[in-house]
């Protein structure tokens, strides 16, 4: 699971997502999927970046605010510790790891859109591997919107 955010025409917006994947490796990419119905979707089609961070297995309860809440009624990083990077996209400082990418494309994939990101800056190691937050640990949440 992973949480990515977007910043775009005065906007934030962040969200839980499950859809995710590396898509090349030379150049490197990742491709990140974003639910159409979604406000972060609605901010991140106008973004130059998109951060993508990885949680902890313990960090359940950002992922549950990323993930149950809307950004159409909350602004979630009112309640988060954040950093802009590029193009002010929003960087979690809680998150064990993250990088932000260029949104180099965008594609349909049903009721989601695909983000093709080439990335341009990380975080710095983390020593030690810690257990990441996965799809069991948070199938129990209600969406902020449908997927």
């Amino acid at each position: 699971m992973y949480v990515v955010t977007a910043a775009a025409a005065g906007e934030r917006a962040g969200c839980l997502v499950g859809f995710a994947s590396q898509c090349s490796i030379h150049p490197p990419r990742l491709v990140v999927w974003l639910s159409t119905a979604n406000h972060t979707y609605r901010v991140a089609r106008h973004a130059s970046h998109l951060g993508v961070h990885l949680l902890r297995r313990d960090d359940k309860a950002l992922a549950e605010l990323f993930g149950s809440e809307t950004g159409d009624g909350v602004d979630k990083f009112e309640r988060v510790a954040w950093q802009p990077q590029h193009e002010g996209t929003p960087v979690l400082t809680e998150a064990c790891a993250w990088f932000v990418g260029r949104v180099v494309d965008r594609f349909e994939g049903g009721d989601h859109v695909g983000f093709r990101l080439a990335p341009v800056a990380e975080s710095p190691h983390t020593p030690g591997r810690p257990r990441l937050l996965t799809f069991t640990d948070v199938r129990d949440l209600t969406p902020g919107h449908p997927a």
